[in-house]
């Protein structure tokens, strides 16, 4: 079955970076466009960012410039690259394939 398994959430300071790591399992992940999306306290989910199986990617524009999203199809793991972190940043991140999630990892952008 298809699992998705995301990692490198932590705590950080403003400005800080972060690299988020989504493991994929189950299904021919190089022919899947594959997102991020995440969901802050008292908040709904929202889409961060995509990259296509052709590699295109798109980004939130709150998050265009600083975040990066790229994919490593011979480990079928997509990532998420997260710089100049804001404390607004902070929420669970999900990865995620048409219908299918991630159970999320936690980032906290505070001092």
């Amino acid at each position: 079955q298809v699992q998705l398994v995301e990692s490198g959430g932590g705590l950080v300071q403003p400005g800080g970076s972060l690299r988020l790591s989504c493991a994929a399992s189950g299904f021919f992940f190089r022919l899947n466009d594959m997102s991020w999306y995440r969901q802050a306290p008292g908040k709904e989910r929202e889409w961060v960012a995509t990259i296509t199986s052709t590699s295109s990617t798109n980004y939130e524009d709150s998050v265009r410039g600083r975040f990066f999203i790229f994919r490593a199809n011979a480990k079928n793991t997509v990532y998420l690259q997260m710089n100049s972190l804001k404390p607004e940043d902070t929420a669970v991140y999900y990865c995620n394939r048409m219908t299918d999630w991630g159970k999320g990892t936690l980032v906290t952008v505070s001092s």
